[in-house]
């Protein structure tokens, strides 16, 4: 897979299969969705296309508002597509100039000029353009008239697609990872970077490895433990993460942490990947550090047990 971060490294294509969204999630919905687009560029001599923004539309729209949150990274994202075999991703820089463009414009410009649309797979609800006036119509009427073919998503895919996206979200922030994995498809991650704790962990026989995640936009899972499995350099270690503010060394930041088992390598400043698999429980505040290694140690049979 080909990654542009601006249309204007793109290369105009002959026949391109093309579908535009935040996919966000990339879950069971979207991946209806990129295998409809993947069998007719296979069926036609085509590529797929996919176009995405990044900042998130409304991050430039509404500075503002810090509520939005993603299940995906842009980088996440990248490579949840390249799995599912998507041949040119474009990641178009969203701005308030971008966003003015006229409906027509933006299909002659961009689809046809840049991209070399022949096939487009859309929803009935997505909008473009200035003030988001352009939309299906638009597309099914200019389509003729710039030579390409525009696929209607129904209306039922569309409705599953966002109830996935907000069910989905939902089920993250409320502890249902189970719920969560079976929407997206795959075990929920993130990816961040080790950094120094205060070493509370590794005074009670349970080190962890503190994580960094760069990007305000990401979704967090509710506070709690979880039944984790931890990628680095490659190779799968199994866990427990613990997400939450310490209630008991009256901490007042949250935290992402993850005692890895089995482990005992220097790993600061790396780069890791966590992913969910099972919550265990919610956070607790223990009267002493002696009742909470007691409790960790009943929480690390529960997480082998699920991890099996």
């Amino acid at each position: 897979m080909r990654i542009y971060h601006h249309i204007d490294e793109f290369v105009r294509l002959k026949n391109a299969v093309v579908t535009i969204g935040t996919f966000d999630g990339v879950h069971i919905g979207h991946r209806k969705i990129i295998s409809g687009i993947r069998e007719l560029a296979d069926s036609s001599g085509g590529e797929t296309v996919l176009l995405t923004f990044f900042p998130h539309p409304r991050m430039i729209l509404h500075p503002e508002d810090e509520s939005l949150k993603l299940i995906n990274t842009i980088n996440e994202k990248a490579e949840l597509m390249e799995q599912l075999g998507i041949d040119h991703l474009i990641i178009t820089p969203f701005s308030r100039d971008f966003s003015n463009q006229s409906a027509e414009s933006y299909i002659r410009d961009v689809l046809v000029n840049k991209i070399g649309t022949k096939k487009i797979v859309i929803g009935y609800d997505h909008r473009f353009g200035k003030d988001r006036q352009g939309g299906l119509d638009d597309l099914q009427r200019l389509g003729p008239v710039y030579g390409f073919e525009v696929i209607e998503i129904p209306e039922q895919d569309i409705n599953e697609v966002a109830v996935s996206s907000t069910r989905t979200r939902s089920a993250l922030l409320g502890d249902n990872i189970d719920l969560a994995n079976t929407f997206l498809g795959y075990p929920f991650f993130i990816t961040g970077a080790v950094i120094r704790g205060d070493q509370i962990g590794r005074q009670i026989g349970y080190p962890t490895a503190n994580i960094h995640i760069e990007e305000r936009y990401k979704l967090i899972p509710g506070d709690g433990i979880f039944a984790v499995k931890v990628k680095i350099a490659g190779e799968y270690y199994k866990g427990m993460a613990y997400i939450g503010t310490r209630p008991t060394v009256n901490g007042i930041t949250r935290n992402i942490e993850v005692n890895i088992f089995d482990f005992d390598r220097d790993i600061y400043n790396q780069q890791i990947r966590m992913e969910f698999y099972h919550f265990v429980r919610e956070d607790i505040k223990f009267n002493s550090l002696d009742e909470l290694k007691e409790q960790l140690a009943k929480d690390k049979l529960d997480v082998a047990k699920l991890l099996k």
